[in-house]
């Protein structure tokens, strides 16, 4: 069996959910030509990424009495991938 590095495949999902929510912002802007513009919605994504990550953390809290929309969902999925390479890295220090 080959080896397989747990934080490449870890890294690589967070690459995969950042263009998701890319893609996401691009079609809650009804901008249909997001696969073209993809730079300019992956910049977008990496500011929400940033201000969902500034906000207080129990603004996210799942119990909340709003549900969360289908963006902040995966910026908290994101949230919790970054979590996880942190815990990875930081084993791997240890």
């Amino acid at each position: 069996m080959a080896y397989t590095d747990e934080l490449e495949a870890v890294m690589d999902a967070e690459q995969a959910l950042r263009r998701r929510i890319a893609l996401r912002i691009a079609a809650e802007r009804a901008m249909p030509d997001a696969e073209g513009r993809l730079e300019h919605h992956l910049r977008a994504a990496d500011e929400a990424i940033e201000a969902w990550s500034d906000e207080a953390q129990d603004e996210h809290d799942d119990r909340a009495f709003r549900p969360l929309t289908p963006l902040q969902q995966l910026l908290a999925e994101h949230r919790a991938i970054c979590e996880r390479i942190y815990d990875i890295r930081d084993r791997r220090l240890s």
